[in-house]
């Protein structure tokens, strides 16, 4: 009786890796690995954090490996449908989501989910798509159709309140509208537009959020209120130095000086602790991650997978730099967390799915060459 042959695991697992795309694979395991380490440190008073973190990267890579599978073609098919379940669940949480801390960005649907994280990535999708169908006629009345588009799910998720993923939503669209072909003297007049009706937009306000905007201007006047969130983040970007205070003997943030520091401010964190050298390596991983998914998207086959990636890829950017930005005190407080670091699961899979879309356009890229 001959025994059933067994083939060797690696051969099996080799196949597995070779969906990722290495170079970018190989950054963002980087990444997440500065991002647990400055976790531990951040979280050391969170029991559980790192645990969580290492589950939401499990899934994270299975969600990215799963989308890297599939072809761009069943991606632009699917577009328009994830936009419009993305549109009808941002109105059922407008009409009956879940409220908490005074925002209504949730809804219960046997599990609790926030519907904006899903036009983050459903918003380039369909504009992509939308472009792709007019590729050989594009018009403006095209860019204002596209505008459209864009505009009905950023003002619905503006108004839950959610300024943070109202712009990240706006970033991903806009990024598809300019590398479809906007012309630089429409986009100058849009500059001009926006900053004539910075008035209106300024009464249109929530009031916390015209706070954060003062307090960007001069937080020490209100140092123990609204503008302790800057203050205390820039001192401890600041206090880092050339080289840093050292892992896990940041002050700031083990005398609980920095808030959210294990999720939007974790940057402040890893500032201290790892000083200008560690952000110099940080920011030339960022700067790597964008270029490979420029390279990417320079590459793509089709209009649709260029505008994609494209978009993806500066999304990428928009993450980084607010991020970065909100807690340097260059930009005013928003609920972006920097990508692949911040502790969380929406949005690390959310950046996850876009990173397998990359690698789904580069595989099957050279999938068609061979």
């Amino acid at each position: 009786m001959r025994l059933t042959e067994r083939r060797p695991m690696w051969p099996i697992v080799r196949s597995y890796l070779t969906v990722f795309d290495g170079p970018l694979a190989l950054i963002i395991f980087l990444l997440l690995s500065v991002g647990i380490v400055t976790l531990y440190s951040a979280g050391i008073d969170f029991p559980g954090r790192v645990e969580d973190q290492l589950r939401n990267i499990l899934v994270a890579f299975v969600v990215m490996w799963i989308v890297a599978n599939v072809s761009p073609q069943t991606l632009m098919r699917f577009a328009v449908p994830i936009y419009s379940v993305g549109i009808a669940l941002l109105i059922a949480v407008a009409t009956f989501g879940l409220v908490k801390k005074g925002a209504r960005r949730w809804l219960n649907v046997g599990v609790v989910i926030q519907p904006s994280e899903i036009m983050k990535i459903a918003m380039p999708l369909m504009l992509a798509w939308f472009f792709q169908k007019r590729e050989n006629l594009i018009r403006w009345q095209e860019f204002l159709v596209a505008g459209v588009l864009l505009a009905i799910p950023v003002g619905l998720i503006a108004r839950q309140p959610d300024l943070g993923t109202a712009v990240l939503v706006l970033a991903a669209g806009f990024y598809v509208i300019f590398l479809a072909g906007l012309s630089w003297k429409v986009l100058a007049g849009l500059v001009a537009a926006v900053g004539a009706s910075l008035p209106v937009v300024w009464s249109m306000l929530h009031g916390y959020q015209r706070e954060r905007v003062m307090m960007l201007i001069d937080p020490t006047s209100d140092p123990l209120g609204k503008g302790f969130h800057i203050i205390q983040s820039t001192i401890a970007v600041g206090s880092g130095g050339i080289t840093g205070k050292g892992w896990l003997q940041g002050t700031q943030a083990h005398l609980e000086f920095i808030p959210e520091r294990t999720t939007d401010f974790i940057f402040a964190v890893y500032s201290e602790e790892f000083g200008l050298i560690g952000n110099i390596v940080l920011m030339i991983l960022y700067m790597l991650l964008i270029g490979r998914g420029l390279i990417i998207a320079a590459n793509a086959p089709t209009f649709f997978t260029r505008l994609l990636a494209g978009a993806i890829t500066m999304i990428f950017f928009t993450y980084a730099f607010v991020n970065m930005g909100m807690v340097s005190g260059l930009l005013p407080v928003v609920g972006v967390p920097l990508p692949f670091m911040s502790y969380g699961g929406t949005a690390l899979v959310t950046l996850a799915l876009g990173a397998g879309i990359l690698m789904s356009i580069q595989r099957h890229r050279k999938l068609v060459q061979t």
